[in-house]
């Protein structure tokens, strides 16, 4: 009965031993696994087109780039030239190598073009390059006179030609008791300098007119009506 006993004990050691080292050798194919599958997941997180890439905006066809409107540069097969940020003040985007290049008063397809043309004389040989439009530039128009919350204001998210001017006016709380809309002017600054634009926009209301587009830095002025 010792013997068995001592025999049982010396077999139980054994079996313990064997699981303590199966144990063990699993856990290290684990971690082994992970350590190997780790590249793959950091590259997931890094690669374009993830949940942390911005999307693009709706960007109507033949848009003109302005300042301050926020693109991104993609060269294809070269990661370290991607750019993101807004043109500054003078319409210029700092793109990698080439430094600070012009792109206001441009299409996005021209604005590929260009960069393209730059990085294929010095640096690239035949670049694919795409611009892409982010964000557009904070857009405003001023609206004085007889509306019930004068002021500046932002054009809606996705009106980068303009609204229309009974939408303006809406924007800034609508005709106030003693507004003339048949006595609008409309301010416009252009190379050319300033443009004086009478609007009667009573005819818009009555459906016979076709209506007036307000475009970014407008000055807008409701008259007051002459009893």
């Amino acid at each position: 009965m010792t013997i068995r006993s001592a025999f049982e004990l010396r077999s139980g050691s054994s079996r313990g031993l064997n699981q303590l080292r199966t144990g063990r050798r699993g856990r290290w194919l684990a971690i082994a696994l992970a350590l190997s599958l780790l590249p793959e997941i950091l590259l997931a997180q890094n690669m374009p087109g993830s949940a942390a890439s911005q999307p693009a905006a709706s960007a109507p066809a033949g848009y003109i780039l302005s300042p301050n409107d926020q693109v991104a540069v993609e060269v294809f097969g070269e990661d370290d030239l991607r750019a993101n940020g807004r043109l500054n003040p003078e319409g210029n985007l700092s793109v990698p190598l080439l430094g600070s290049v012009h792109l206001a008063g441009l299409s996005l397809t021209q604005a590929a073009s260009k960069l393209t043309e730059l990085y294929g004389r010095d640096y690239l040989v035949h670049p694919r390059v795409n611009v892409s439009l982010l964000s557009y530039a904070k857009r405003r128009f001023s609206i004085l006179g007889q509306v019930t919350h004068p002021g500046s204001f932002e054009m809606p998210e996705g009106s980068s030609e303009g609204i229309d001017l009974l939408e303006a006016i809406a924007l800034a709380g609508g005709y106030t008791r003693i507004a003339a809309p048949e006595r609008i002017t409309v301010r416009r600054h252009n190379a050319n300098g300033d443009q004086i634009f009478k609007v009667n926009a009573k005819r818009f209301t009555k459906g016979s007119g076709g209506g007036f587009l307000v475009v970014p830095g407008d000055t807008i002025t409701v008259g007051e009506s002459i009893f």
